[in-house]
């Protein structure tokens, strides 16, 4: 398997861990943010600092003022010494097109996804703007997991 391709599947796996550090009830996502193969920040969507970590109001309507994974990954690395110039975004769903807009701000020059959002009004962006966009879904993820275990 293309090593390349083992860094993606193990990057996307560990997003999906990371996932579940939402306290989201509708949809938990993940992102890492990768430089050089190595982590340089990470997020999950859920409320701003300081706010209760309760994302959907009393109707399961998902609260205005919950951040996105990405922007959360995106802010952090900010607050730090590190650049996400040419850096790549890993994350269980595509971004939306805010998100999309803040990646293309910080330089980021790749993006690879698990899970199709229900607009792609954000990829088309990112594509526009000259990112490198991959997706690699569930089913490709179960086999490259599968093919990279019997080579070890």
């Amino acid at each position: 398997m293309d090593k390349q391709l083992q860094f993606d599947l193990s990057y996307l796996q560990m997003a999906g861990i990371w996932a579940k550090n939402s306290y989201s009830k509708r949809l938990q996502v993940g992102a890492l943010l990768v430089k050089d193969r190595m982590i340089i920040s990470d997020g999950y969507n859920g409320t701003p600092s300081g706010f209760e970590n309760v994302c959907e109001d009393e109707n399961g309507v998902t609260k205005p003022y919950v951040l996105h994974a990405e922007a959360n990954a995106i802010t952090k690395v900010a607050k730090s010494n590190n650049s996400s110039e040419g850096a790549t975004l890993y994350i269980t769903a595509s971004p939306c097109m805010e998100c999309a807009k803040l990646i293309i701000q910080s330089g980021i020059k790749r993006v690879v996804y698990r899970d199709a959002y229900r607009l792609d009004d954000g990829i088309k962006l990112l594509k526009r703007a000259g990112i490198q966009v991959e997706q690699l879904d569930s089913a490709a993820i179960e086999t490259l997991a599968r093919e990279r275990d019997k080579e070890e």
